[in-house]
């Protein structure tokens, strides 16, 4: 096996020159914008100058806390100027104050800071100081951690080259090109104390590793089950960093990381006697597919139903009941599709393809009722690989009629 997944890795002669120095820019790009945010945002505010006082209104969307919070953050807005100010639990529930006084300052290259009080400190002067340029900088992290993504999809691609045809490395990189250029557009907003720039990253390694993986799926390559393993350690960090969608999340956990695991050692058991890095794929019968699909509505609605009775709270979506209880019910049955997904993948069974159609279209829903739309592009990519994936083995299947049919 080492043998053969070394000649994969073996840089491609044909390689060109511009490619590569793509590659080297998207990473010299990405590095530079990495430093120039952190030093500025780490960097020191200097002298600061009095300017007067402003009358700010609190941001009562901003905030969702409850009793398990220790820190709550309040934010104070007028115009395109804002102050943050940290409260504990306790003080935080006695605020009554809509609109604050804040006493303004600047220093020497024009950034204004914002505090309840004057005479601020170093230490609170150097916080606002640095929470004002994280704002500032969020594009350049934004961007830079865009471009290492994107690079890291391109040294994939060039570094497996003569795994992958000429469509499926075009393909590839136009996915991630497109996922790039809407995490820009769209950035994320911090949830649950966590930054944009994480959920951001986190988003776009998904999009990459999921793409990899269907794509070795539609190849009929067993290797699949190894990047499957990356994807659902990434999901469950979703899933936790947001707190929502736990459906999908002890689906991943129990069943979608063990099934991986497995399946990689039944797929190892059905080589195609012609092209050993191929496997031997197959499609279910009528009566098999009805039964699958009753099993799938029985459970959406169970776990659904038991979800939705679950006092789990969480700040990204708003706080909107409404919504957490459609994306409950929409998660269940995409869970449910996706466990009977895993089985058709263990299997090696065709149908996998229908149930991707279908995840693609719940995790759609979800994505837009969530506002998060560069994994949009990642349901973009389902959709395009799924019916190449689906060509190919029935392709596939039409070919070898006379291959064997037992699932074990």
């Amino acid at each position: 096996m080492w043998k053969k997944l070394k000649t994969y890795i073996e840089p491609h002669p044909k390689v060109r020159l511009a490619e590569i120095i793509v590659l080297a820019a998207l990473i010299l790009i990405s590095a530079v914008s990495f430093t120039m945010g952190f030093l500025k945002v780490n960097g020191s505010p200097g002298a600061l100058e009095y300017t007067g006082t402003l009358e700010m209104t609190r941001d009562f969307e901003a905030e969702d806390y409850d009793e398990d919070s220790t820190v709550c953050d309040v934010i104070y807005v007028k115009d395109d100027q804002q102050m943050i100010i940290s409260y504990p639990y306790e003080e935080y529930e006695q605020l009554e104050n809509e609109t604050i006084t804040a006493y303004g300052y600047v220093n020497e290259s024009g950034d204004q800071l914002y505090f309840d009080h004057t005479d601020p400190s170093e230490s609170e002067i150097g916080a606002a100081y640095k929470s004002v340029m994280a704002s500032q900088m969020m594009p350049v992290f934004n961007a830079a951690n865009s471009l290492a993504v994107l690079a890291l999809s391109l040294a994939v691609m060039l570094f497996f080259g003569k795994f992958f045809t000429t469509y499926e490395k075009c393909w590839f990189m136009s996915i991630m090109l497109l996922a790039t250029i809407v995490s820009v557009i769209y950035p994320e907003e911090s949830a649950n104390g966590v930054s944009g720039i994480v959920i951001m990253f986190l988003y776009l390694l998904d999009t990459l590793l999921n793409i990899l993986c269907e794509l070795l799926i539609s190849k009929q390559s067993r290797y699949n089950f190894l990047v499957s393993v990356a994807v659902e350690i990434t999901e469950i960090l979703i899933c936790v960093v947001l707190m929502y969608r736990f459906a999908t999340m002890a689906v991943t956990l129990f069943f979608w990381l063990p099934i991986d695991i497995i399946s990689f050692i039944n797929w190892s058991r059905h080589k195609d006697e012609q092209e050993d890095e191929l496997t031997v794929v197959r499609r279910l019968s009528g009566w098999q597919e009805v039964l699958i699909i009753l099993a799938i509505a029985v459970w959406t609605f169970g776990v659904g139903y038991f979800l939705s009775g679950l006092d789990i709270s969480t700040d990204f979506l708003g706080g909107n009941r409404s919504l957490e209880l459609a994306i409950i019910y929409l998660d269940a049955c995409a869970s449910a599709v996706g466990i009977a997904n895993g089985l058709f993948i263990f299997f090696r069974l065709r149908e996998q393809w229908i149930a991707w159609y279908i995840c693609a279209l719940l995790e759609s829903i979800i994505n837009i009722l969530s506002g998060q739309y560069v994994l949009l592009v990642l349901k973009l990519g389902y959709f395009t690989n799924t019916t190449y994936g689906y060509i190919k083995w029935t392709k596939y299947i039409k070919e070898h009629k006379e291959a064997e049919t037992s699932l074990f």
